[in-house]
């Protein structure tokens, strides 16, 4: 049964407004995947249901304060490499328990991150979501289209990636994040033509196929920029530059 909001003198009702996160990473192997952090709600409503971090926005803090306290509380990270704000949901029936607003939150973090999570958070991919509390899953697809979105015509890579890569670990971040094949030469080619990416020296070791070893890179800029407003990367299309 849904609780009646409290209301001040005036007959002002006075809601709880909440932050929730979605934080991503690429998974760059075999296959690239792109995988959501969560964990099992141990409570009613949803128990056992699969969540996303959460939690109230206090008096005196920000909602960005709220969101990073949460994220350390609940599932033991520290920080991400890129940060925004999503959207904010206020559907009355989203919380069958009280009226509750949440505003949502993006957050990416490097694929080599070691991050040394609480023993009930996990990576789970995005593709393979089982239905989640509330209304997460909504949520997370709101973030995985702004994510798409940004990858054509923006820096916002270099949250994922390591402080160095190869191209073929560079391709794997973007076919994670995009849902679809990279060709590697036309992605090398557009990001250096854009700037984004500068070559480092060459790995020490070979290639898993031999031959020379393979180049190194890095992203020139560690902040979200436009790159290119006008681009677009879609399957078997090669990127607009």
């Amino acid at each position: 049964m849904k609780t009646a909001p409290f209301r001040d003198q005036a007959g002002v009702a006075k809601y709880r407004h909440e932050v929730l996160a979605v934080v991503l990473r690429a998974k760059v192997g075999s296959t690239a995947r792109l995988q959501v952090l969560a964990r099992a709600r141990e409570h009613e409503p949803f128990a056992s249901r699969l969540a996303l971090p959460s939690g109230p926005v206090e008096v005196d803090e920000s909602m960005e304060d709220a969101m990073s306290r949460h994220l350390a509380t609940q599932l033991g990270v520290a920080g991400v490499a890129h940060r925004e704000q999503l959207a904010t949901y206020s559907d009355p029936e989203r919380d069958p328990y009280e009226r509750t607003i949440a505003t949502a939150y993006l957050g990416l973090v490097p694929c080599d991150s070691e991050l040394m999570l609480v023993a009930e958070a996990a990576w789970i991919d995005v593709a393979d979501l089982p239905e989640m509390a509330f209304d997460h899953h909504r949520v997370v697809d709101t973030a995985l289209e702004r994510l798409r979105g940004k990858f054509s015509y923006t820096n916002i890579a270099f949250a994922l990636a390591p402080a160095e890569f190869t191209m073929a670990t560079l391709r794997g971040i973007y076919e994670a994040a995009l849902g679809h094949e990279i060709d590697v030469t036309n992605l090398s080619r557009v990001l250096q033509r854009r700037g984004q990416i500068e070559r480092v020296g060459t790995k020490s070791e070979s290639g898993a196929r031999g031959g020379r070893p393979p180049s190194t890179w890095r992203f020139t800029a560690h902040k979200f920029q436009v790159t290119d407003p006008f681009a677009a990367l879609g399957p078997g299309r090669t990127p607009a530059v």
